[in-house]
């Protein structure tokens, strides 16, 4: 083809997408799960109870959890008389159960500095997570500094200094091997002498039945208590969505050492285990302040109740 008056400049780039059509794909593993075959059921004259089982089933196999499952179906049974009402009562239902744990963290209601102890287990996407957070409240226009509390695996501090050089960002480190505890500490004093806003401490990897490990967790809690009787701040689990109902009992163990007061559910686009955000809204009164959907330094965001019912069911939402 000839392209008269006009400069080749390549193959045209595809629009970026918006924050709400990446979770509607993200979230594409979890929504086939759910319903895979039960819009073709409600197309081929299924009855309203056959649907409804199905669904139950599906809601199940997704990680919803059993409980929560059980009381999802309750409400829909009650408020659904027609196969045309489904979707939408199943939209109401499920945004429901969330909308009370979409509690965003305030970064400008907190002292300074501000600090965030990012925990989990290995693999669940913490230092990534710790990465994307520096990146936002960076651009929001705070002072951030990392602090790399992970001292058992060398990778791990280079892992967190490479984010920090990607965002511009000091990172106080020690030796492999080094306290956690003391690492974090002397970053927070360091932060209050720089002038620092925010303050995210990456912590070791560990296995949720590991005690002595879950007791450090509690040591680091305790010495930063010396300087700021406040801190830290926001204790923020990170979870693999990926993980399952494995996720709620981390949760447990986790808030049982230390404490939670937030949830970050990662990885939700590679897995179709997302319905697990249901089990855990009904098991914890825990704020969910963010989600991530992919690589991408903005996948991370806060979680919104609707905009996620929304891409789950598949149906157009107008918040970005």
């Amino acid at each position: 083809m000839f392209n008269f008056g006009k400069k080749d400049t390549g193959p045209e780039k595809a629009p970026a997408r918006s924050f709400a059509e990446r979770l509607r794909a993200g979230l594409g593993k979890t929504r086939q799960a759910l319903f895979g075959d039960i819009r073709n059921l409600l197309g081929s004259g299924g009855s309203l109870a056959e649907v409804m089982d199905e669904l139950e089933t599906h809601l199940i196999t997704t990680d919803a959890g059993i409980e929560a499952t059980m009381e999802i179906m309750q409400e829909l049974q009650k408020n659904c008389r027609d196969e045309s009402q489904l979707f939408e009562q199943l939209r109401q239902i499920l945004t429901d159960r969330l909308a009370p744990h979409q509690k965003p963290l305030d970064i400008d209601s907190l002292p300074s500095p501000t600090v965030i102890l990012v925990i989990g287990v290995n693999g669940a996407g913490k230092t990534t997570t710790i990465g994307k957070l520096a990146h936002r409240y960076q651009n929001e226009g705070h002072k951030v500094m990392l602090a790399a509390g992970d001292t058992f695996r060398a990778a791990a501090v280079e892992q967190l200094q490479t984010w920090g050089d990607r965002n511009n960002v000091p990172v106080i480190a020690q030796s492999s091997g080094a306290d956690s505890a003391s690492v974090i500490y002397d970053a927070l004093e360091a932060a209050r002498a720089r002038g620092i806003d925010v303050l995210i401490a990456d912590t070791a990897g560990r296995l949720h039945n590991q005690s002595h490990l879950m007791n450090e967790l509690a040591k680091i809690k305790r010495v930063l208590g010396k300087l700021d009787s406040k801190s830290p701040h926001e204790t923020l689990l990170v979870l693999d969505a990926g993980t399952g109902q494995n996720a709620v009992s981390q949760t447990s163990q986790f808030h049982d050492a230390i404490g939670i007061t937030g949830l970050a559910l990662t990885k939700l686009d590679g897995t179709a285990k997302g319905g697990v955000l249901f089990a855990l809204a009904r098991q914890f009164d825990l704020p969910v302040r963010f989600i991530g959907v992919g690589e991408q330094l903005d996948d991370l965001r806060d979680f919104n109740a609707s905009e996620f019912v929304s891409a789950l069911l598949d149906i157009q939402h107008n918040t970005d």
